[in-house]
């Protein structure tokens, strides 16, 4: 396989970037949160515009199980930083963690990210295995594939990337998000939150540096 330089394309695979163990057991752990937060909206714990336990869908798949700043995640996103600074030679602030379990007939459509995705990753926490399109920095459509563990690192707000329709019947993939260390991310740092694991309604109320 041919090895993308991050700086020249845009993009880097990094093959078991993750412990399989570690991905199955955040797979396993994906799917039952799922389970908890449709049994607490079903029997109305929680409000419909609570966020912190997740979402039965969003702007990009409706219907589709998600979370936000998940406290395992932004962990991830916090252990991982070493590693993807060394693929992207920069140094990083951690900004968020965003997974999803996908279903059936699922489409990513191609989009570009906002700013707290300069550097972004995907990383397949196990299911079925469904491609990943990237448009690298020369235009070149490029369809990755990546196994359990296996993570790409990219430059979400540059290049644009996709997936077509989802013919499997599960896949849990986290995004875990960063910005290159300057003095204007560092007011970005965490995504505005004054640390990491908390929900998408404290964006915004921290002011950094």
């Amino acid at each position: 396989m041919k090895k993308y330089l991050f700086l020249k394309d845009g993009f880097e695979i990094i093959k078991q970037a993750c412990d399989i163990k570690i991905a199955s057991f955040l797979y396993d752990y994906l799917t039952l949160k799922k389970e908890v937060c449709v049994s607490l909206f079903e029997k109305k714990y929680l409000a419909p515009s609570e966020t912190a336990f997740g979402i039965l869908g969003d702007i990009q798949c409706p219907e589709t199980f998600s979370i936000y700043g998940d406290v395992a995640m932004d962990t991830l996103l916090k252990n991982l930083k070493n590693k993807i600074e060394d693929i992207s030679k920069l140094k990083l602030y951690e900004t968020y963690s965003y997974c999803r379990l996908y279903k059936n007939k699922d489409v990513l459509k191609k989009h570009k990210d906002r700013f707290s995705c300069e550097i972004s990753t995907t990383l397949n926490l196990g299911g079925d295995l469904w491609p990943i399109y990237i448009e690298s920095i020369d235009k070149k459509e490029v369809q990755i594939s990546l196994k359990q563990g296996d993570m790409l690192v990219y430059r979400g707000n540059l290049l644009e990337h996709w997936r077509e329709e989802f013919k499997g019947e599960a896949c849990g993939q986290v995004f875990l998000h960063y910005n290159k260390k300057t003095k204007e991310s560092l007011k970005n740092k965490f995504d505005g939150r004054p640390h990491l694991g908390m929900p998408d309604y404290f964006q915004g109320t921290v002011k950094h540096g």
